[in-house]
């Protein structure tokens, strides 16, 4: 998928990926990295820009009409705390409502949900549910504004 840049071969490889039909309005570019894609589920009149990475384990859902900036991390995987049990994983679900927006270089960490029109600023680290119709940003995110 990441030597083309026909956009039907593209979907089309995504739709093998991800084991799901990836459709027509959706607009992705490459490279995109997915660890195991089959937990991945995308919407319709999805953008994704360059360089994204995708780690899926814990599921990761995209509504209609998000879009994703470059080198965007939606990590649905992430480790304990405790030493002891550091090498396991602990998943946690992704969810991106319709008509988010995820700013550059922004990470979305495990068991988070993006709410409906929501922004999320650029280089902000989301590590907590984002509202509705609201703005986030900064290290950890926090809400800035309404939309």
């Amino acid at each position: 998928m990441n030597n083309s840049d026909d956009p039907a071969e593209i979907n089309h490889l995504l739709s093998q990926i991800t084991g799901s039909e990836v459709d027509e309005s959706v607009a992705v570019f490459t490279p995109l990295y997915i660890n195991y894609g089959k937990h991945t589920k995308i919407g319709r009149n999805v953008f994704i820009n360059f360089d994204c990475t995708f780690l899926d384990l814990g599921g990761i859902t995209i509504e209609d009409g998000v879009l994703i900036a470059p080198k965007v991390n939606l990590l649905s995987e992430g480790h304990p705390t405790f030493p002891e049990t550091r090498h396991s994983l602990v998943p946690g679900h992704i969810h991106i409502k319709k008509n988010a927006w995820i700013g550059a270089n922004a990470t979305i960490l495990p068991g988070v949900t993006i709410g409906e029109n929501a922004i999320v600023a650029a280089g902000a680290v989301v590590s907590k549910d984002v509202p509705d119709n609201t703005i986030v940003g900064g290290i950890p995110a926090k809400i800035i504004k309404s939309v």
